[in-house]
């Protein structure tokens, strides 16, 4: 079944009752009524809060930002941002630029693991936490308390947090519309559940002179990451896209390499950036080891991207 024709069958419930007045189950993959739109209150918008939630009986972090036109009950797209490893979501906010965008911005935390820093579930220095059950109930909180877009909820991150996307993808895909990876550390525990998910659509970056994961595959923290262009590949026939990219070349540093044809509009796009770092692409300050282009800037990229690829794109035509 398309992820589309599934988000269909389950939104006949699911748009039936808020979230927060029925049965919570440990993890929602289907659109959920953003019983927020019905609130009159107007949080404070430009600004960025610290909040929390409980999940799995952890209290868990992340930070939110509400853009300055937000009105309590126009829909409003919602973009989650996850941070790598050793981050606290602070500093993807203050590389990406992801605030000046029309969304709700929100930069959730990963809790401590080896070396007591923070990550990300599928990676092999994780804590023994479930973060898409974390994401489902914040996604539900958020929905319950403010009037988001249920149609156009994204995803994003970088190296770690980056390889965390890559597994919502395969685990949230029938809740979150697309999905953006920069720096990716795809581990292996990043593929768990692709097998039989439905397709979804994403947009990918990359340093070829990378050092902390090798564009052209490595060994990190003692298991292999795979090439780039073999992941990028491997993504584009999950969502049966045509066998071969078309290839552009963007300024003297950017080669774009975009995957077409894809089942309901699934396309996969792919940035390789020569010699450029473990960096996020047009970053605002210092993002990581090595240099970082300015050919191109990664926020607005996935923006459009994530623009062109709401979730019932195919059921509204």
């Amino acid at each position: 079944m398309s992820r589309l024709l599934a988000a269909a069958v389950v939104s006949l419930t699911a748009f039936a009752v808020p979230a927060s007045a029925s049965a919570s189950p440990a993890v929602r993959d289907y659109p959920v009524l953003s019983a927020g739109c019905l609130s009159s209150q107007a949080p404070p918008t430009g600004v960025t809060t610290h909040e929390t939630i409980t999940s799995g009986g952890l209290q868990r972090e992340y930070l939110l930002h509400l853009p300055t036109g937000y009105q309590p009950r126009r829909p409003t797209p919602l973009i989650m941002a996850f941070h790598g490893r050793k981050g606290d979501g602070s500093d993807i906010e203050a590389f990406s630029g992801i605030d000046s965008l029309p969304a709700i911005a929100v930069y959730p935390v990963g809790t401590k693991g080896q070396g007591d820093e923070r990550a990300w579930e599928s990676a092999p220095y994780a804590a023994p936490v479930d973060d898409v059950r974390f994401v489902s109930d914040l996604l539900d909180h958020l929905q319950a308390t403010l009037c988001v877009d249920t149609n156009r909820i994204f995803a994003t991150g970088k190296s770690n947090g980056a390889g965390f996307v890559a597994l919502l993808a395969c685990q949230l895909p029938l809740r979150i519309a697309a999905f953006g990876t920069i720096a990716g550390a795809y581990y292996p525990g990043t593929a768990t559940g692709c097998d039989t998910s439905p397709p979804a659509p994403i947009v990918d970056f990359h340093g070829t002179a990378d050092p902390t994961i090798g564009y052209d595959g490595d060994v990190s923290h003692g298991v292999p990451t795979p090439p780039l262009m073999e992941w990028a590949q491997g993504r584009a026939e999950q969502n049966r896209c045509a066998a071969a990219p078309e290839q552009t070349d963007i300024g003297t540093d950017v080669v774009e390499f975009a995957w077409t044809g894809c089942t309901q509009h699934e396309n996969v796009t792919h940035y390789r950036i020569l010699g450029a770092g473990h960096t996020w692409p047009g970053e605002l300050v210092d993002s990581g080891p090595g240099s970082a282009t300015q050919t191109i800037k990664a926020t607005q990229v996935i923006w459009d991207f994530f623009s062109a690829h709401p979730l019932l794109l195919h059921l509204t035509r």
